[in-house]
């Protein structure tokens, strides 16, 4: 990888403190508090506004909004709608995390609404939940993915290629697609696949990131890199999942321009 790309990735955390972007999230409210919490340590302002009354205005106001639909609702879906509408004409950044998504016809189903309806920037996922809403054969319990038909490159390539938008999804490997540039990220650590949330985490700084880099595809993987290396960090002085979790917000706190160029482990194909 060039210097002068590494550079760039790592050039936009120190665009998201300067600019402390607000980040507007209709989310999954199991981890509401981690995703608020870590959009905050990175260096951008959170806001949780769910109600239909309030959505329109408040994402006006923002530099990315973030839907998750971990914890779905009709009267959730309505929201989304029209805050992504409202953001669509705005032109304000839309990162969609479709959580759970193949478990259930109304997760799959409303998750594919959203993304016929808005125009959404990046779509981020792990390869059961992604493969689910293009066709792929996956098992999914509850909200883990178990198994899946098909590699997460395929699924990315084909899911973007469909939607016409960044697709990541996230594992052991991240995989980051957008029509012909695809990335891959080995930086990480296994104590994020043991904690509630790490995959909605990652959704809430692509959502940061996005608020500073129009162009989504670099965007995403700087984000990536950027949980990736704070898991890294924090599973240093973790004694497990409980201890790891409160590290890792220390960790994203403490990320520097420096760290995010030195540790990055990426390549381009």
């Amino acid at each position: 990888m060039s210097t002068q790309r590494t550079q760039e990735l790592a050039s936009l955390l120190e665009r998201i403190r300067e600019r402390k972007p607000l980040i507007h999230h209709i989310t999954n409210m199991v981890v509401m508090n981690d995703t608020a919490n870590i959009t905050l340590a990175i260096g951008a302002l959170p806001v949780m506004a769910h109600a239909p009354e309030e959505v329109e205005e408040m994402v006006s106001l923002a530099g990315a909004l973030v839907l998750n639909i971990g914890t779905l609702t009709t009267g959730q879906i309505e929201s989304m709608l029209l805050a992504g509408r409202r953001a669509n004409r705005l032109g304000i950044p839309i990162v969609l995390d479709p959580v759970g998504a193949g478990a259930t016809r109304f997760r799959t189903q409303n998750a594919l609404h959203l993304l016929a309806e808005l125009r959404i920037a990046v779509l981020r996922g792990n390869a059961a939940e992604i493969g689910s809403l293009i066709g792929v054969a996956s098992e999914t319990r509850g909200v883990e993915a178990i198994s899946v038909d098909a590699s997460p490159s395929i699924i990315a390539r084909n899911a973007s290629s469909h939607f016409g938008c960044t697709v990541a999804i996230t594992g052991a490997r991240d995989v980051i697609v957008d029509g012909e540039r695809t990335a891959e990220i080995d930086n990480g650590h296994p104590l994020l696949a043991s904690i509630t949330g790490s995959g909605c985490m990652a959704t809430s700084l692509i959502g940061a990131f996005l608020a500073v880099e129009p162009d989504a595809w670099p965007a995403t993987i700087a984000a990536l890199i950027a949980m990736g290396v704070a898991g890294e960090a924090a599973a240093i002085e973790a004694g497990g999942p409980g201890t790891f979790r409160s590290h890792l917000l220390d960790a994203v706190t403490a990320l520097s321009y420096e760290q995010l160029r030195e540790r990055q482990r990426v390549s381009f194909l």
